[in-house]
C-alpha cells in the first residue's frame, strides 16, 4: 500500500470530468476534504451528487482530471483496492442484501480484511453506535424498517475500519425521528476519528454537523466555504438550497 505524502489532502478532485455516453455530468469539479473533517455536498435532484460518489468508489471513470486520496492518483485502482486503502461507502438506499441476515450483511463490510480477533471489537463498536443492530442480528436484512435499514448499512461500512466514509444520501427515506438519530451517529463516528464526505439533500441538518460544504448545481461547484457561513447565506437557502430554518 503507498505511503500517504505529508501535507496531502485525504480526498482530492482535480479538476474532474465526468460523462455518460455524450452527457456531460461533472465538468472541472475540484473537492478538497481534510483529515478529520467532515464535508458536506449539497446540490438538487441531477447535479451530479452521487456521480461524484461513484468517481470516488472508482464505479465512474473521470474523463479529465483526478480523484486523490492521501495524495495519490486512484486511476486504475479497484474498488476493493480503494476499500482496503480506508475509503468505505454507505450508498444511495442502503443497498443491503435483503435474503441476508444483518450478520452475514455486517460480514459483508470486512470482506477485503484477514478475520481475525479485530473483527469481533469492530462488531462491539458498531453495536455501541447501534444496540437495535445487536438485536436484530439474526434477522433478514429485507424485513427490517428504513431506519434499521440505514444502521446495518453504516455498519457494514465501518466493518471495513475506514478511515473515510463516504455517505451518500444518509437521511433519504427515513421518518425524522431517524435522521436526527443519523445525524448523530454521524457525528459521533467523526469525533472517533474517522473523516466524512457526505451527501445530502436535508441541507440544514447536514449544515449543522459539517466542518465545510460544497454546493453542486448542473455538474459545477458554485460556492463552498465553511458550512456555518453557507447556513447563514441568504442567497445560497434560496437560490441552491431552499428555505431553511436556521436555530
Amino acid at each position: 500500500m503507498p505511503e500517504p505524502r505529508a501535507g496531502a489532502p485525504l480526498l482530492e478532485f482535480r479538476g474532474v470530468d465526468t460523462h455518460y455516453g455524450d452527457l456531460h455530468v461533472l465538468k472541472s469539479v475540484d473537492y478538497r476534504i481534510d483529515d478529520g473533517e467532515i464535508v458536506c455536498l449539497l446540490g438538487g435532484n441531477a447535479s451530479g451528487k452521487s456521480t461524484t460518489m461513484k468517481a470516488i468508489m472508482g464505479v465512474v471513470v473521470p474523463s479529465a482530471g483526478e480523484v486523490l486520496y492521501e495524495g495519490r492518483s486512484l486511476r486504475g485502482v479497484s474498488v476493493a483496492e480503494r476499500v482496503r486503502r480506508g475509503i468505505a461507502p454507505v450508498l444511495e438506499a442502503r443497498r443491503l442484501f435483503p435474503r441476508m441476515t444483518v450478520f452475514e450483511n455486517l460480514e459483508m463490510g470486512a470482506y477485503t480484511r484477514t478475520r481475525g480477533a479485530d473483527f469481533d471489537a469492530d462488531l462491539d463498536r458498531v453495536f455501541d453506535l447501534f444496540p437495535r443492530v445487536k438485536e436484530r442480528l439474526k434477522q433478514l436484512a429485507g424485513t427490517l424498517s428504513g431506519g434499521e435499514q440505514q444502521m446495518v448499512a453504516i455498519g457494514r461500512a465501518l466493518m471495513a475500519r475506514p478511515r473515510l466514509l463516504c455517505m451518500d444520501e444518509p437521511s433519504m427515506g427515513l421518518a425524522p425521528v431517524f435522521v436526527e438519530q443519523v445525524f448523530d451517529i454521524v457525528q459521533t463516528i467523526n469525533r472517533q476519528g474517522t473523516t466524512i464526505f457526505m451527501v445530502e439533500q436535508n441541507a440544514n441538518m447536514a449544515l449543522s454537523i459539517a466542518h465545510r460544504a460544497y454546493v453542486l448545481q448542473t455538474g459545477q461547484v458554485v460556492l463552498s466555504g465553511a458550512a456555518d457561513e453557507l447556513r447563514r447565506n441568504e442567497m445560497i437557502r434560496s437560490a441552491y438550497l431552499g428555505e431553511m430554518q436556521v436555530e
